[in-house]
């Protein structure tokens, strides 16, 4: 049996190699072998999608010796939690090759460190091996610092350091958590399926390493209060570098909190969900209130990424709280099926965003009006993409945040300042489509040039997922429940 796994995970590092290596190799060749190489990537995970995942613990498995002496191992799998992640790195990696492939300053580099970011991506999303899991973190925090410093904008600097800072600082207290987890182990081992079968952690050892864990992954995700690395970043990176940090980075804080928290600490987070939930409600909030208040819309739709993954945590949170297995799968379904549909959603509002500011080099919405008219296609993309944040019926986002909203209000009435969130993001992209899109446009845009082939090939797959996420649910639901419905804690 082919290590699907495996070709899946370094299949872009391969293309990264390949690059760097080739001789002056012009600019169409670098984009050629970047996108072949990430098109290879979507076959490989497709694949893994199609061999599916088992409701007992963790499929397609490969395992390799690698430090004997600590218990350390090339471990890589998947499970319902991990498979859609993988699936929506690879098409997200994939479109935003798409788009940059008309970059020409440095070109061999910035597809280069998309590459390796891709490769870290995946393995963070596979590694069962907690000093792996820590490796291919890291490793993304280092290829989106050079990306964010090399090809952002005018305080690129600035913004790549804070970032930098930030998430590496933020980062150590997860290794001292793992190294915890690793002596807490009756037979040392950084096998994390060891750790989620028999969590070895009890009492304030278990409660010590849980808030390290909530440190990073509160900075990674980000939650208030460690969030402020986050709309600098957004605004002053590329366009691709956006996209990737929000529809995909994001979900490294997440995920782990699903992965590490709640698999691994489930006592101590039951006893400290209260507290967790009550974070992931004030980011939810404070992120629509914060998009409200914004004019340029990059920063707008980097708030509203504080206020979807706030929903996250709190479906993680109810998860963790409950005592009921089926309102335990019900939250979970919703947080994993919120990252997925997130990605899909968010990524396609900063590439249209990227769009938008190429054309017209600014992003103060107050400077637009009437671009329905003048570029329609980028405008109806737009539209549909600002529906599918506000969470309307029949997109992407409406299936996960229903569920959420149903399993927290089964458990505490919290949900019912949860959905203020909803009503506030709905008003604020309704203000942004009527300030951008609406009305007579100025002169100055009469002349500005619709979506080209390379631009739809870009965000047209992450539309045409979005609607079918949403309309149909089951194809990413069915995959996730049937880890969800299976979890014991």
């Amino acid at each position: 049996m082919l290590p699907l796994v495996s070709l899946t995970l370094f299949l872009p590092l391969v293309g990264a190699v390949l690059i760097l290596c080739l001789p002056k190799p012009t600019a169409r060749t670098v984009h050629s072998i970047a996108i072949v190489s990430a098109a290879l990537t979507l076959v490989g995970a497709l694949a893994m999608w199609l061999q599916g995942v088992s409701g007992d613990g963790f499929s397609q498995v490969e395992e390799l010796v690698w430090m004997p002496a600590i218990g350390a191992a090339y471990r890589v799998g998947v499970d319902g939690i991990s498979l859609p992640l993988v699936l929506l790195s690879a098409v997200l990696f994939l479109v935003s090759l798409i788009y940059a492939s008309s970059l020409r300053d440095r070109p061999r580099a910035y597809v280069a460190l998309i590459l390796l970011l891709e490769t870290a991506a995946i393995g963070t999303f596979t590694a069962l091996d907690g000093i792996l899991f820590y490796v291919f973190f890291e490793v993304s925090l280092v290829s989106m610092y050079f990306m964010i410093a090399g090809w952002g904008h005018e305080d690129r600097q600035r913004a790549a350091l804070m970032f930098f800072i930030y998430t590496l600082l933020g980062s150590l207290p997860l290794l001292l958590a793992i190294l915890g987890l690793y002596l807490g182990s009756p037979d040392p081992t950084f096998d994390m399926r060891a750790w989620i079968a028999n969590p070895p952690l009890e009492g304030a050892a278990a409660m010590w390493a849980l808030i390290a864990m909530l440190i990073t992954f509160a900075v990674k995700i980000p939650a208030i209060p460690l969030h402020t690395w986050l709309p600098a970043a957004h605004v002053q990176a590329p366009t691709v570098g956006s996209v990737i940090l929000a529809g995909i980075m994001l979900k490294f804080g997440t995920y782990g909190l699903v992965r590490f928290a709640l698999q691994m600490t489930p006592d101590a987070l039951r006893d400290a969900g209260i507290v967790v939930l009550f974070f992931g409600v004030v980011s939810a909030i404070y992120g629509a209130f914060a998009a409200l208040a914004q004019t340029d819309l990059k920063r707008l739709v980097a708030y509203t990424s504080i206020n979807h993954m706030g929903y996250v945590i709190v479906g993680v949170a109810v998860a963790a709280l409950t005592l009921d297995p089926s309102v335990r799968a019900v939250a979970l379904d919703g947080a994993v099926l919120q990252m997925f549909s997130h990605g899909l959603v968010t990524g396609a509002l900063f590439l249209l965003v990227g769009m938008i500011q190429e054309r017209a080099h600014t992003r103060e919405m107050n400077e637009f009006g009437g671009l329905l008219k003048t570029v329609p296609l980028l405008g109806w993309f737009f539209v549909l993409a600002a529906f599918a944040s506000l969470g309307l019926p029949g997109l992407a986002h409406f299936p996960a945040e229903f569920q959420i909203f149903l399993a927290t209000l089964g458990t505490t009435p919290v949900a019912v300042v949860v959905i203020l969130g909803i009503a506030i993001i709905a008003g604020t992209f309704l203000k942004a489509l009527r300030e951008i899109f609406l009305g007579e446009p100025r002169d100055r845009w009469n002349r500005m040039p619709d979506l080209s082939p390379r631009e739809i090939l870009a965000v047209a797959p992450l539309l045409a997922l979005t609607v079918a996420t949403g309309v149909a649910p089951s194809w990413v639901l069915d995959v996730i429940h049937r880890t969800t419905s299976a979890l014991v804690l």
